[in-house]
């Protein structure tokens, strides 16, 4: 039997949604005739470019940026949460649910966090919901990089940071699964729409659709899997509908934020 990576690294919190991810690559495989090879360590950059690589999802920022034209498309989720829907997710930029501010101009200045500085939700997303909202190219205080979107908002209820983005699938899992993780914080404003975190393969173009097709007949025979990820289907998608994060980049740019954070 073949041998091949297959790792679903983008979503793994709460334990239901990586279990049920796990339970989704295993059934897949299974349907492609492949066997699954384990991936040592945690450089997902070297993962995604593995030429043994059959399926894994990737930040849609990177996508355009780092991984540009050197991985294949299979497809992204179409999700049935809020916010997220329709092939497409957004960013939730949050405060404190006791903080009185109630809009971006009043936040500027106040210390904030993001997971990661390539991150789509985390920080090209929450860059161009600031960019109108800057002076002098800044609009932080401070700015923190957190590692991850579950550890941006325990830093929010902590009261370390004032302004977080999260991304909408994590928020939405998170409030389904482990609620307390999302008690005390409440909704400023969404990010501008982004399509959802893509699935890559190294893969030879004519084995992207078998994948997709696997990926999806997965889901069908697992109704505990789909709804735990609530995941209706994974759509074909292309290249070109990830431009609009570079175009998202650019108009941050034009408004004087290049920068999240300048220095950072």
């Amino acid at each position: 039997m073949t041998l091949a990576l297959a790792e679903l690294p983008m979503y793994t919190a709460p334990d239901v949604v990586r279990e049920a991810s796990d339970a989704w690559i295993a059934r897949t495989l299974a349907l492609l005739g492949v066997h699954r090879e384990p991936w040592p360590g945690d450089d997902l950059h070297a993962l995604f470019l593995n030429p043994q690589l059959l399926f894994t999802q990737t930040c849609g920022y990177p996508l355009m940026t780092a991984l540009r034209g050197r991985v294949r498309l299979v497809g992204r989720p179409d999700f049935d949460l809020p916010h997220s829907a329709g092939g497409e997710h957004c960013s939730l930029l949050l405060v404190r649910e006791d903080d009185p501010r109630d809009h971006l101009d009043a936040l500027r200045g106040c210390r904030g966090a993001a997971n990661n500085p390539d991150s789509n939700t985390g920080m090209n997303l929450l860059r161009h919901a600031l960019a109108p909202w800057q002076r002098g190219s800044r609009y932080f205080g401070e700015l923190h990089w957190s590692g991850s979107h579950r550890q941006s908002l325990a830093w929010l209820r902590e009261g370390r940071v004032d302004l977080v983005a999260i991304d909408s699938v994590t928020f939405a899992y998170l409030a389904l699964h482990s609620p307390g993780e999302t008690s005390g914080v409440r909704l400023l404003q969404r990010s501008a729409p982004s399509p959802a975190l893509p699935y890559i393969t190294g893969a030879g173009e004519a084995q992207v659709r078998e994948i997709r097709e696997a990926l999806n007949l997965a889901l069908e025979q697992q109704p505990e899997v789909r709804a735990a990820l609530r995941i209706r289907r994974v759509l074909p998608t292309a290249e070109a509908d990830y431009e609009v994060l570079l175009d998202y980049e650019r108009e941050a740019a034009e408004r004087g934020l290049a920068a999240l954070h300048p220095g950072q």
